[in-house]
């Protein structure tokens, strides 16, 4: 499975933007879990949300009440749902579709959070 993350950018504090995590090959709901993780410059990568196939979902605290993610599997994309983004936000998102044993990672899409 590729997964091809989307739909960073450059917003003000406040803003909003939504990330998109597509299977270019394979399908998103034979994948147990898709979570995104982020990596700010000079900061070690880490969880900001996970959606698994049954729906459950799970945040980083920083995220609650913020973020969404949610799963299309007629799109066969996962969504990040990104209000009142804050400066602490500006990283690379990246997308990770996790099925036991395989492990599949994006490349990842900036987000820059800047006034």
């Amino acid at each position: 499975v590729q997964l091809v993350e989307s739909g960073g950018g450059l917003v003000q504090p406040g803003g909003s933007l939504r990330l998109s995590c597509a299977a270019s090959s394979g399908k998103i709901f034979d994948i147990r879990a898709i979570g995104w993780y982020r990596q700010a410059p000079g900061e070690a990568r880490e969880f900001v949300a996970l959606v698994r196939n049954d729906d459950t979902t799970r945040y980083v605290d920083s995220a609650k009440g913020r973020f969404t993610i949610s799963r299309d599997n007629v799109k066969n994309t996962v969504y990040l749902q990104m209000n009142n983004l804050q400066p602490e936000d500006t990283a690379t998102y990246y997308c990770r579709g996790t099925h036991y044993p395989n492990d599949y990672w994006g490349r990842g899409t900036q987000v820059t959070v800047s006034a």
